[in-house]
């Protein structure tokens, strides 16, 4: 964070009158009351809380989010299980310590990272089986993605040159700010995240929710968005291939051949969305010798992973779907975006704002 404030133009820093951070929900840690970490920090994968999810199956409403071993909730209760937890203040998303840092108002986080950590966010409170739990006290005070906190540290403004009346604001998920980064606000059009993991979006009229499959839905305004994310991504592309490669390659690969290759391009084993499946093992093999073969076979069987994505949010009452819009680092392949259309069914087209940063300052803003 202290290089991207950093970067900041100063004629921009200067005037600079909000920030807001988004990041991945279950990526979480522990802190004390001066917000220095008190547990490592466990990622968005990490499936560590198998013991930890089956408790939750006991307490927790039947078919909740939270049952699973990457849930926030989760992994709650891993953290609070270990020995450290006699030094800890506060149990925060990885966006509810960053905002925290650059505020200084510890023990906040919004109702779109606390989805997976068990907060109602129908009725906007923790639930009592959520309170009863031990150590619930170090949970965080929710608020809407995008309401002001309270203004940036004065030390920190001073720092980066930052307008010192520039407004914190809770920030939301990674995959929300890249759903509001790309402008839809019709039913029927899919927003597809191609970072190192896929995530698919969808505006609902309804809630659906399907924990079996990985399928959650976030409060957005007076809609819901339906979606869910998988392990599966572009951190496979990049294990085995630089930008330059990719670029080079793809340019080899004709979208409208089928490859022979059947792929399920996971980075390691374990699957969440469409299917949640944590012994589901990747299938990367047999590796052809032409690489551009093999990069044809990876992006093929990411395509399959998003259409089955889009098929299994239909068959839970998503609408259908018209057409979809991408963001993320995937969205500039071409070749790819011909492949997934052709997956689909659909027209793919590549947002005109690809970066999640930029819906969080559209979060500011609104």
């Amino acid at each position: 964070m202290h290089g991207l404030l950093s970067a900041l133009p100063g004629h921009i820093a200067g005037q600079l009158r909000g920030l807001a951070i988004d990041g991945t929900s279950g990526t979480v840690l522990l802190c004390d009351a001066g917000l220095s970490p008190v547990s490592d920090a466990l990622l968005y994968h990490d499936n560590r809380a198998q013991q930890q999810a089956e408790q939750l199956k006991i307490i927790a409403p039947g078919g909740h989010t939270v049952c699973s071993a990457t849930s926030g909730l989760a992994k709650f209760l891993w953290l609070t299980q270990r020995d450290h937890i006699d030094h800890a203040a506060h149990f925060l998303h990885q966006a509810d310590w960053l905002t925290a840092l650059l505020g200084g108002q510890a023990g906040v986080s919004d109702y779109h990272n606390a989805l997976k950590t068990g907060y109602d966010v129908e009725r906007l409170c923790w639930p009592e089986w959520v309170r009863a739990l031990p150590h619930a006290h170090l949970l965080p005070e929710v608020l809407a993605p995008g309401a002001v906190i309270g203004k940036i540290r004065p030390d920190i403004a001073a720092h980066f040159g930052i307008h010192p009346q520039c407004a914190i604001h809770a920030g939301t998920t990674d995959s929300t700010a890249a759903f509001i980064a790309a402008g839809v606000d019709e039913t029927g059009v899919g927003v597809t995240s191609l970072g190192s993991t896929l995530v698919l979006k969808q505006l609902c009229a309804q809630r659906i929710e399907a924990p079996e499959y990985g399928v959650y839905s976030h409060r957005y305004g007076d809609r819901w968005l339906a979606g869910g994310a998988s392990n599966a991504g572009a951190a496979v592309l990049r294990r085995y291939f630089d930008d330059g490669q990719l670029e080079a390659l793809s340019a080899r690969i004709d979208p409208s051949r089928d490859s022979p290759l059947d792929y399920y391009p996971l980075s390691g084993i374990g699957e969440r969305f469409p299917v949640n499946d944590m012994r589901l093992m990747p299938r990367l093999e047999p590796r052809p010798a032409d690489d551009a073969e093999f990069l044809h076979g990876l992006l093929q069987g990411l395509a399959r992973v998003e259409a089955a994505g889009y098929a299994r949010l239909a068959g839970l009452g998503a609408p259908p779907l018209v057409r979809v819009v991408s963001n993320g680092g995937g969205a500039k392949n071409r070749v790819w975006e011909a492949l997934r259309s052709r997956s689909l069914g659909v027209p793919v087209s590549a947002a005109a704002h690809s970066e999640a940063a930029y819906g969080s300052a559209l979060l500011c803003a609104r």
